[in-house]
C-alpha cells in the first residue's frame, strides 16, 4: 500500500537560509576579540548584543515572506460551529 502524500508537510523554500545568520554568532573564533569597545563593553559582548535584532529581523522576515495565505477546504460543512454542535449539519 501506498501512503499518501500530505500537501501540509515541510517545504523548501529560500527565505529559510535566511534563519541561518542568528547562527553565525555562534563562530566564537570570528567575535572573540578586545577591540573595538563600545561604551567600555568588550567586541565580544557586544557584538553578541548586536545580533539579537539581526536575528529577530531574520526571523520574522522569514516568517512574513513564507507564510501562506488562508485557503478554504472544499470538504468543510458550510455551517458555522453553532450548527455543528447542534447537530443539524449532518
Amino acid at each position: 500500500m501506498s501512503t499518501p502524500v500530505s500537501a501540509g508537510g515541510p517545504r523548501f523554500s529560500g527565505w529559510n537560509l535566511l534563519l541561518l545568520v542568528p547562527f553565525l554568532m555562534l563562530v566564537v573564533p570570528w567575535f572573540n576579540a578586545d577591540q573595538p569597545r563600545l561604551f567600555g563593553l568588550p567586541f565580544f559582548y557586544w557584538s553578541q548584543f548586536a545580533f539579537v535584532p539581526v536575528g529577530v529581523v531574520c526571523v520574522a522576515l522569514v516568517f512574513r515572506m513564507t507564510r501562506d495565505e488562508p485557503t478554504v477546504s472544499s470538504g468543510a460543512p458550510a455551517g458555522g460551529v453553532d450548527e455543528l454542535d447542534e447537530g443539524t449539519a449532518r
